[in-house]
């Protein structure tokens, strides 16, 4: 693994990483390699801070599952319970080269937001009408409200009929304000409390206070040495108002490590049990239909969605080793991690290197699997 990540740093496709691994309770491996940011010689930390973006996303399940627990959210309620704004939508429909509104099919529920079968779009997606609306609503600022996320999301129309197709999209957002509406509290409140304290997950939320992380946030190159597009990422000090549920998240390896290994055990981490074990068996089956379309490069094949992460289906198919009902996802910057309930495993990598983020994916996946015995 330090010899596959160390010529990667060599070649210039990373500032630097941190590979950690852990198998069985016990942590296997914790590597901190390369610089920590390209205008710097600082070394890369095994608590370095990183940008973690789409690993925002399980963390909000969980949030949302444990809410469900305690009776304030059903997964087949309706979006509009919470956000009356999102009652009647309209979907952009295509036929004969026109493009037309028609009302929605049904209401969105709980559930498709989850399993990203709502109907939303995503700005980093396939260009399109619906993205350029998002782009022109600028709704990824920094400066707005979790509710007025929401608000101006329900004004643009879907991109499908919820629950007839996987879109990669912003529903982790709108549940970041269901969040909210159902616990009362605000969302970074919400996840500090229930989720990051019993965790001892202190380094984790959607800013670091600049004292705590000083000399130790993670930067990327820019231009990107993969693709040499100009790289743009928000501060890690600076306290947002908006907290993106689905993006905004700060953190660091051990911390991240903590909640994957509570995932590992069922719901539960040194004594405190944050969700039942059914519930934890829940999020990671996969609820995808075999009716439900999915056209994305984000989904492999072999694998279907679970409630916050892909699930694996099938043990071939996937380009890359693992086993029946592992789970994975990753963040645009290059995060990444997986859990493997039948091998009683986790790992995760982190970098902020997001031209590359593909590549090196599969590459992590191939090295984790390598690194199994019998």
């Amino acid at each position: 693994m330090k010899d596959a990540i160390s010529r990667e740093i060599d070649k210039g496709t990373m500032p630097g990483g941190v590979i950690m691994m852990g198998r069985k309770g016990k942590v296997a491996i914790l590597e901190a390699m390369g610089k920590q940011s390209p205008t710097s010689d600082a070394p890369m930390r095994t608590d370095s801070v990183f940008r973690i973006y789409s690993m925002t996303k399980p963390v909000i399940s969980l949030a949302i599952m444990m809410l469900m627990e305690e009776g304030r959210i059903l997964l087949t309620e309706n979006l509009s319970n919470f956000i009356p704004e999102f009652k009647n939508m309209n979907v952009l429909v295509r036929e004969n080269g026109k493009v037309s509104l028609a009302p929605a099919k049904r209401e969105i529920t709980i559930a498709d937001l989850l399993m990203h079968t709502a109907g939303f779009a995503h700005h980093a997606n396939k260009p399109g009408y619906i993205q350029e609306l998002y782009a022109n609503w600028d709704i990824t600022r920094r400066n707005q409200t979790n509710e007025e996320h929401a608000h101006t999301l329900a004004k643009i129309p879907l991109i499908s009929h919820p629950g007839e197709e996987w879109n990669y999209s912003r529903s982790s957002d709108i549940l970041g304000r269901v969040i909210e509406v159902a616990s009362g509290q605000n969302l970074g409140e919400f996840l500090s409390a229930r989720i990051f304290l019993p965790l001892q997950m202190h380094d984790t939320g959607f800013h670091i206070d600049e004292k705590r992380g000083s000399g130790r946030l993670a930067e990327p190159f820019s231009p990107d040495p993969w693709d040499g597009t100009e790289v743009t990422a928000f501060d890690m000090h600076e306290k947002p108002v908006f907290e993106a549920a689905g993006s905004g998240l700060v953190s660091t390896a051990p911390d991240y490590a903590r909640l994957l290994q509570m995932f590992i055990n069922r719901g539960e981490l040194d004594g405190i049990r944050l969700v039942g074990s059914k519930t934890v068996e829940l999020m990671t089956a996969n609820h995808l239909a075999s009716n439900i379309k999915i056209d994305s490069e984000l989904m492999p094949p072999g694998y279907g969605f679970g409630l916050g992460f892909a699930v694996r289906t099938h043990v071939g198919l996937a380009p890359f080793p693992g086993s029946v009902g592992d789970c994975y996802w990753t963040g645009s910057f290059g995060t990444q991690f997986c859990i493997d309930p039948k091998e009683n495993m986790w790992a995760l990598f982190l970098m902020q290197a997001p031209g590359a983020r593909f590549h090196i994916r599969i590459m992590i996946r191939n090295l984790v699997y390598a690194a199994l015995d019998s």
